[in-house]
């Protein structure tokens, strides 16, 4: 398993194969790290892994993700695929439907995975406003303040469905609202949907994330720092992952894992295996930032650059397959 599919020119990818690509990636990019995600000492992840990180890694005991199996999710993966079903049922981004959605699955007795802040806040605030103004329709407009990866790492179909409509950005913010009322979080998820446009029209890589951060410079303070970030990791190309990663830092803030994963991208652009192992090895929340390689490089290349074995072991994969090709089929009617 490791990942070393041959990969065509970007140039030939269909856009279909784009779409699947990016989603697919997505998703693959968060299970291989279920078990070796959040740990920060990279003698603590070389000692649990003395053959190197494999992927779809079982979580130990005291694991953030302890009783999760090989193929399950991350919390990351289990919201993005309830964003993806909302989408592909809906035909259209709808936040009261995924808000609803992502609340009763948190709030749930049943839900077994770990909430974050952003999870944590986002139920507390809907709950919340259900018991102040009781009968009331809630926007899911006022999620956490939260800055960490919650919306990056679900983004990809919402991108595939909207990267043409003139209110795309818009859109990308009221889906970043939901979990994330945070400006510098919108900022981010924006310049990532940014991304998966340029990737999604056929564009080069680097090209594609030095033209995101032109585009960023221009809104305001949260779009100075993206740019910054974007252009930081650009530079960065002559250090591997690990030094970078730990450069720019291992932690969730999006400050720190944007710009590591956009390095990584770059350092490894021929290999979406080698790209998420790097990134997985580099420690700290590295489910976060393998999600976002995963639906970079799988737009860039298509399909065919997820490894069919990744695909294979994902407990989703059926869901996700009837999904996403709900979504090619609703994004081509909108072509």
């Amino acid at each position: 398993m490791n990942g070393q599919t041959p990969l065509a020119s970007h140039q030939t990818a269909s856009i279909d194969n784009r779409i699947r690509g990016a989603v697919w990636g997505q998703f693959t990019g968060d299970a291989f790290c279920l078990g070796s995600h959040w740990i920060y000492d990279l003698d603590e992840l070389r000692r649990r892994f003395p053959t190197g990180l494999h992927g779809f890694d079982l979580p130990l005991e005291g694991h953030y993700h302890y009783g999760k199996q090989p193929g399950h999710l991350t919390h990351y993966g289990d919201a993005a695929l309830l964003l993806l079903q909302s989408l592909a049922e809906n035909g259209a981004f709808d936040a009261v439907d995924f808000g609803s959605r992502f609340v009763a699955r948190m709030e749930s007795i049943d839900y077994h995975g770990y909430r974050d802040h952003a999870a944590k806040g986002t139920v507390a605030n809907a709950l919340s406003f259900s018991a102040a103004h009781p009968g009331e329709a809630y926007s899911f407009q006022d999620g956490d303040d939260d800055d960490q990866p919650a919306t990056v790492t679900r983004l990809a179909p919402l991108a595939a469905l909207y990267y043409k409509d003139d209110n795309y950005l818009a859109i990308v913010e009221r889906a970043t609202r939901v979990c994330q009322n945070n400006n510098r979080a919108v900022a981010y998820a924006q310049a990532h949907a940014l991304i998966m446009r340029e990737l999604f029209s056929g564009n080069a890589l680097q090209e594609s994330f030095a033209a995101v951060a032109t585009a960023m410079a221009s809104k305001g303070v949260e779009g100075n720092e993206v740019a910054d970030k974007i252009r930081q990791a650009i530079a960065a190309q002559d250090q591997d992952v690990t030094t970078a990663t730990l450069a720019f830092g291992q932690s969730c803030p999006l400050a720190s894992s944007f710009p590591a994963a956009i390095h990584c991208c770059l350092r490894h652009s021929g290999s979406i295996g080698e790209a998420i192992k790097a990134t997985a090895e580099a420690g700290g929340d590295n489910a976060a930032r393998a999600a976002m390689i995963g639906s970079w490089l799988g737009c860039h290349h298509g399909v065919a650059a997820v490894p069919v074995e990744w695909r294979n072991r994902l407990t989703a994969q059926d869901v996700i397959t009837v999904a996403v090709e709900r979504i090619i089929t609703r994004s081509l009617q909108q072509r």
